[in-house]
Formats: C-alpha cells, structure tokens, sequence
C-alpha cells in the first residue's frame, strides 16, 4: 500500500530512488574489485603491511 501511494504521487521519485541504489551497488562493486586486486598485489610482492590494510579496508566496503 505504502509503495503504491508513494509510485502515485511521484513516480520520478521512485525512478530517482531505484537509480540511486543502482549507482551505490555498482560503486561497491567498483571498490571491491579495485581492492581485491590491490590485495593481490600485496600478496605476490610479499607485503603484509598493504595487506592488512587492505583486507580492512575491504572488510568495510562488503
């Protein structure tokens, strides 16, 4: 009931909102992607430290 009020009075709105949840998830996405391969990285050149940073890092992005 409650969607079906808010689609009748502002349909854009929920396009609007539909379009933003899109953009975060495709941005979390990115990120994951980017630090994963960051972490791969970190592992053939043997650096812990970038590594420990990274798997944090990633632990907030997920």
């Amino acid at each position: 009931m409650e969607n079906n009020v808010l689609n009748e009075n502002d349909p854009s709105l929920r396009d609007k909102m539909l379009a933003e949840l899109f953009l975060d998830q495709t941005m979390n996405d990115f990120k994951r992607s980017k630090i994963l391969r960051e972490i791969d990285q970190s592992l053939k050149n043997k650096d812990k430290q970038a590594f420990l940073r990274l798997t944090e890092e990633l632990k907030s992005v997920s």
